[in-house]
């Protein structure tokens, strides 16, 4: 049954969410097997958000896919991993809650939508060198999807970011392989099993999507099962509250605004502020801004403001779900797979290295600010790499040994130079900069270890990196021409401050005391991840987790 459409506005609901991104859908599908009236208002002429356009990863730690296949995993180490990153940058209550609340959500969510999720057997915790981390992870990913069981809703869902590489139906557990092409026997079998999928899917008649598209098509199956209907183009305008209480919103869709009373609460689930030029400007270092996010266009704050206006507190607006990517035409292209293969570095325009370039991407963009507060240390910025890791890498979904085109070179993505002192100068680094900061890095990498950065030692940094390579799978020489450099700019797979929330997902006003009526889930919300990341899937984990609890919160309110 088809929930998109263009009916009118309802007059009066029990439950109105703001956004159909992972935590809208979740919160609506909980709203309505509550017994709750529901409805979904969405900006966007198309449903799925900002976690359309995703890997669809989902770190939600002890859930039951999980636990039956890594039953040594457990909330209590857990619990130790995320205080020991986050710190006192969250309240710990909230940490709390999100550990304790997630795998009940993935437990209902199977039950009550689509939702078929695996492991991401070995895709590391971000940091699992710290006490509680796991290097065998604990994310899990949607498996492909055939959208043929959503109908006619298919047509309106939001597309993933950029075409996939050979426009084939991948995983995230399959582009750990894809990217390192011929060097070992699983990347071609890999390669022959995604094409096997994709082809076979073709000829059964059956249209698969995969990473986020997969996971929203498999929660919109919630919805058409509980009946929520879903507004596109319906803007949230505005909260009305009476005496601190919020009793309805304001939205705005094509036959004008319309106010709309509801019972239990406004949940706010509408993304960040990615496409605010005035927001952005106002909290984050240029060249951060909405040409280089990849949140979908319709992010502009609306939710924020709402909340704010009445009184909502805010936190952490200076940051965002960093993503070092290069500039292509048509758009940012996030480079992660791209930055841990060996024979690559990132240097600045000193010409110098300034990090481990394996990092997790939330802290590879922080060094590639650094730390003042002015302007950006180490930007502009450039992925340098050898012909040896052209010959055998995938590169921003080229296949190894294919040409690059012609058009990232004229547009400046891209630099090339048959020598180090040559490549130097296109990039206008000091002179002998470049050449100093390569021999260096080489001393490095038939050593295996390095010195600097330390890159290499982390069992997250191999993850992406090249496991036939010795002595370091992450470390190789720069040695054999023509050189090149990609440019990294700090793009954002969405902005990551928003109001604060308690552990029931309410809003809270600066004093701590409740918004009673509102709640917010997603990134229009505070992050409990902080200022960092925990691991693959750590933004759209928490976005599903407190849209259930805001859910069944609002549910169990006196009226």
């Amino acid at each position: 049954m088809s929930v998109v459409g263009a009916e009118r506005l309802p007059a009066e609901v029990d439950v109105l969410v703001v956004g159909s991104g992972a935590a809208g859908m979740s919160a609506a599908i909980t709203a309505a097997a509550s017994g709750l009236t529901t409805v979904i208002v969405e900006k966007s002429e198309r449903w799925g958000g900002t976690t359309a356009r995703s890997g669809g990863g989902v770190w939600i730690p002890g859930n039951e896919v999980v636990s039956a296949k890594a039953p040594a995993d457990s909330i209590r180490d857990a619990r130790t991993y995320l205080h020991a990153l986050i710190g006192d940058d969250v309240p710990p209550e909230l940490i709390d809650a999100y550990l304790d609340r997630g795998p009940e959500t993935i437990s209902f969510l199977n039950r009550n939508s689509g939702l078929d999720l695996e492991w991401v057997r070995g895709y590391s915790d971000y940091f699992p060198e710290l006490p509680g981390g796991r290097a065998s992870g604990r994310s899990c990913e949607p498996k492909p999807f055939d959208v043929r069981a959503i109908g006619d809703d298919f047509a309106t869902m939001e597309p993933f970011y950029t075409p996939t590489p050979l426009n084939v139906v991948v995983k995230q557990s399959d582009y750990r392989w894809l990217s390192t092409g011929l060097r070992r026997w699983r990347g071609p079998v890999r390669m022959l099993a995604v094409g096997a999928r994709t082809f076979t899917a073709k000829a059964r008649g059956r249209k698969l999507v995969g990473l986020g598209n997969a996971l929203v098509a498999s929660l919109m199956v919630g919805l058409q099962r509980h009946g929520v209907p879903v507004h596109l183009g319906a803007a949230l305008d505005g909260l009305i509250a009476e005496g601190g209480v919020v009793t309805g919103a304001r939205v705005r869709d094509g036959d004008g605004v319309r106010d709309i009373v509801v019972t239990r609460g406004v949940i706010l689930a509408s993304g960040g502020f990615d496409h605010d030029r005035a927001l952005r400007a106002e909290h984050h270092r240029p060249p951060a801004g909405p040409d280089l996010s990849l949140g979908v266009v319709t992010n502009t704050g609306d939710g924020l403001r709402a909340a704010m206006s009445i009184g909502a507190d805010a936190a952490v607006l200076d940051d965002a779900w960093w993503a070092p990517s290069i500039p292509l035409p048509r758009g940012p292209w996030f480079a992660l797979a791209e930055r841990s293969l060996p024979r690559s570095i990132m240097v600045n325009a000193r010409g110098e290295r300034f990090m481990n370039e394996s990092l997790p991407y939330v802290e590879a963009t922080h060094a590639m600010f650094g730390e003042g507060s002015g302007v950006a240390e180490n930007l502009p910025a450039w992925l340098v790499f050898d012909q040896t890791y052209r010959n055998r890498y995938l590169f921003a979904g080229k296949p190894a040994r294919s040409p690059l085109p012609k058009r990232w070179f004229a547009e400046g993505a891209l630099v090339k130079a048959d020598t180090i002192t040559g490549l130097a100068v296109e990039l206008g680094v000091p002179e002998g900069s470049l050449e100093a900061t390569i021999d260096r890095f080489n001393g490095f990498a038939r050593a295996g270890v390095d010195d600097d950065f330390h890159r290499g030692e982390s069992a997250y940094d191999h993850y992406y990196g090249d496991t036939s390579n010795s002595p370091n799978p992450s470390l190789g020489e720069i040695s054999t021409g023509p050189f090149y450099a990609a440019s990294m700019v700090p793009a954002d797979l969405g902005t990551k401050g928003g109001v604060r929330i308690d552990v029931n997902a309410r809003v809270l006003r600066a004093d701590g005391t409740v918004i009673e009526g509102l709640y917010a889930a997603g990134n229009v919300a505070a992050p409990v991840m902080g200022r960092t990341y925990a691991g693959p899937g750590a933004t759209i984990g928490p976005a599903m987790v407190f849209g259930h609890v805001a859910a069944l919160d609002a549910a169990a309110r006196s009226v």
